[in-house]
């Protein structure tokens, strides 16, 4: 086998395709520009950042979404300059690219898996991920952020579902 047969991804035997690399930043990007589109709360980091996280997560692969969200994340967290500070938005970003794996795992199964999905994704996503602000401000602060963190979620996996569905059969998903 000659160099001119290889592909640039062969040649280094990475476990990360530049193929994903590409779509990972490009998804990053749109995670960046979803960030400025922001939710109401008493948070101040809730936004459409989600979105490109879980459609990369549906479509290219869930540790791909995993990176993708988690970024996101903490992008749209360092905008408003980290409310939560940075060690709780690390652990809000890991628990978020543990809910784009929880949607890629559900999501993939059928349409009405995909619906599934959204609705267990968005409790995971509001619920259960708003604990964190507990040793923070207490039950107040969950009780008032939870509303918005629902709304955002369904919001940013509805958004990814119907993007799916639309390409769900294409030869751009892997």
């Amino acid at each position: 086998m000659s160099l001119s047969d290889r592909s640039p991804d062969q040649a280094t035997k990475s476990p990360v395709s530049a193929r994903k690399l590409a779509i990972m930043a490009i998804f990053i990007a749109l995670s960046a520009v979803g960030s400025f589109i922001k939710i109401p709360s008493p948070l101040g980091s809730i936004g459409l950042d989600s979105a490109p996280g879980f459609f990369a997560a549906i479509g290219f692969g869930g540790w791909v979404g995993f990176i993708v969200i988690a970024v996101g994340h903490l992008l749209s967290s360092a905008i408003v300059g980290f409310p939560l500070t940075l060690p709780i938005h690390i652990v809000v970003a890991l628990a978020m690219g543990g809910c784009a794996l929880a949607f890629r795992w559900l999501g993939r199964k059928g349409q009405i898996w995909l619906v599934v999905a959204v609705v267990v994704t968005s409790i995971l996503n509001s619920f259960v991920l708003g604990l964190v602000v507990l040793p923070i401000g207490g039950w107040g602060m969950y009780a008032a952020a939870t509303p918005s963190l629902l709304v955002a979620s369904v919001v940013n996996l509805v958004i990814a579902a119907v993007a799916y569905y639309a390409v769900r059969n294409s030869k751009l998903l892997n």
